[in-house]
């Protein structure tokens, strides 16, 4: 009899032409072995399609995988064939000779990956037809859009907990790059999963520079940019914006300055956003200014360098989109640019949002939050990594702005676009005093360190990241009016009745004991 360990390394090296697993891989292929759900969180380009594709080799069997992009959907069946594995998908514009040819190589038995649209899954030939089907697993990729209170949401996805009436003896794998503790309990409810195994893995990216700046206008930010892109002479380059005239407009502006630049929007024809998107890949394009319309299911190795011109809309698609970077594992940067006018945009866009009111409130958290990492001042790998529970946690990455704000892999910010109330730190003078614009005296220094050591303290007992307890701003604010009261604290930015509540006497206290020093 085969050694199950031998087994697993046969297929990785035979198969799949790898000599390891990546972080979460194996516990998550061993669970769903075992005909347990699962429900996996693994960073952007950190080996999510493995985990199906090699349970079809391993098992022999059909593999259903639920997929939201006819393109991505091509890309992998394009790439299984090139490993010499069955694979094939069903979408809308097919031939019937098409459509005839993968259910005769199913027909045929064995392995198969099978990809499908989740408005396809809900058609009622599909039901009748996979219930006579040797099926090894349904895999759910991009399962973030199933929930509502996820940054995604997609009303196709709100069929897919059928897959487990129909076959309730199939194990359902449901794949995220992103997903906070509430997104993952919203899909273990939509997907009807039975008491599913939570594999979150892989957050921690040490090849990628995370670097905030605070930018007074556009020309500011137009000054990173290009800075940015002169110190990146060769890879890929993304820079995301917030709207479709925005997205024009810097591309053109850049054109102007760099070979190579395109950009790519929700509100171009399809032939247009699939040119684009071949030009991109095929490096014809190695600049290219998007919405976030692009990006998903985009594998490209070597990006270099992602911008956030604008602020996005939550912590989840900052992530997501950052980690479109570096993944060939190189020194890689992520620049977020951030400015007063983006929190406006978010604004209106959730203003004007037709959401139910509990999901408008979601987004209105989840932008406080994004709005509190920009402005906080801890590490913000450690940051991320405690944002989403993941099991790897750190104090000091050594390659963020916070931890390493003197690294070459650092944009600079451009001597011409300095914003007048910014001034460049004196020798000798406190980073912390500078950094923000704020010029507090020593007395005040002092006072706001102590607060930080606070919050950090309170985070780590809380198991949240500082920002989630209050953002820099807030307690810088809080050592310029000294409050006294809880009443006070009403006038001090950040402190909201809640926060109040639950924070505002150890505030008071730890003022106090400040004051005391």
């Amino acid at each position: 009899m085969t050694n199950p360990a031998n087994r697993f390394s046969d297929i990785l090296n035979n198969t799949f032409h790898l000599s390891a697993f990546r972080k979460g891989q194996r516990e998550i292929l061993d669970t769903v072995l075992a005909k347990r759900d699962v429900m996996a969180v693994l960073p952007t380009g950190g080996g999510k399609s493995l985990c199906y594709q090699f349970v079809a080799i391993h098992e022999q069997k059909l593999v259903i995988v639920i997929s939201p992009l006819i393109a991505l959907m091509r890309d992998q069946v394009h790439g299984l064939g090139q490993l010499g594995i069955a694979s094939g998908a069903l979408y809308s514009g097919q031939t019937d000779d098409e459509k005839r040819g993968v259910f005769s190589a199913i027909g045929r038995g064995g392995a198969y990956v099978l990809y499908l649209s989740p408005e396809r899954a809900h058609k009622p030939g599909f039901k009748t037809w996979i219930k006579n089907q040797n099926v090894a697993l349904f895999a759910i990729d991009e399962a973030h859009c199933v929930s509502q209170w996820g940054h995604d949401f997609r009303e196709e996805y709100g069929f897919l907990a059928e897959l487990k009436s129909l076959r309730p003896d199939v194990p359902v794998l449901a794949l995220t790059a992103s997903a906070t503790p509430i997104v993952l309990d919203d899909i273990e409810r939509s997907l009807a999963l039975e008491k599913p195994e939570r594999q979150v893995h892989g957050f921690y990216r040490p090849n990628l520079y995370y670097q905030v700046e605070n930018c007074s206008d556009e020309n500011e930010k137009n000054g990173f940019v290009i800075e940015a892109l002169s110190r990146t002479p060769s890879g890929r380059i993304l820079i995301y914006c917030g709207t479709r005239k925005q997205t024009e407009a810097l591309s053109n502006t850049l054109a102007q300055r760099f070979d190579g630049v395109g950009f790519y929007h929700a509100g171009l024809d399809s032939d247009t956003r699939s040119e684009t998107q071949a030009r991109y890949i095929g490096s014809e394009l190695r600049i290219l200014v998007a919405t976030n319309a692009f990006g998903m299911g985009i594998d490209q190795a070597d990006v270099r360098l992602v911008i956030h011109y604008q602020l996005p809309a939550n912590i989840d698609s900052l992530y997501q989109e950052m980690g479109r970077a570096g993944r060939d594992g190189l020194h890689s940067t992520c620049l977020l640019l951030y400015s007063k006018a983006d929190k406006g945009l978010q604004s209106y866009f959730i203003t004007n949002s037709d959401a139910p009111k509990a999901i408008i409130r979601l987004r209105w958290q989840n932008l406080e939050a994004l709005v509190a990492y920009a402005e906080g001042g801890e590490c913000r790998h450690s940051e991320i990594l405690a944002y989403y529970k993941d099991k790897q946690r750190l104090t000091k990455c050594g390659h963020c702005d916070r931890c390493a704000p003197e690294s070459a892999r650092r944009v600079p910010r451009p001597e011409k676009s300095v914003s007048v109330k910014v001034r460049k730190r004196r020798r000798g003078e406190s980073l912390t005093a500078t950094s923000t614009g704020a010029a507090f005296r020593a007395d005040k220094l002092a006072a706001l360190e102590s607060l930080k050591s606070w919050r950090l303290r309170i985070a780590k007992e809380l198991d949240q990241p500082a920002f989630v307890i209050f953002s820099d701003k807030a307690l810088r604010d809080l050592v310029e009016k000294n409050p006294q009261t809880l009443e006070d604290l009403e006038q001090v930015y950040g402190f909201g009745p809640a926060k109040i509540e639950r924070f505002g006497l150890d505030v008071l206290t730890e003022l106090k004991l400040c004051a005391a020093k």
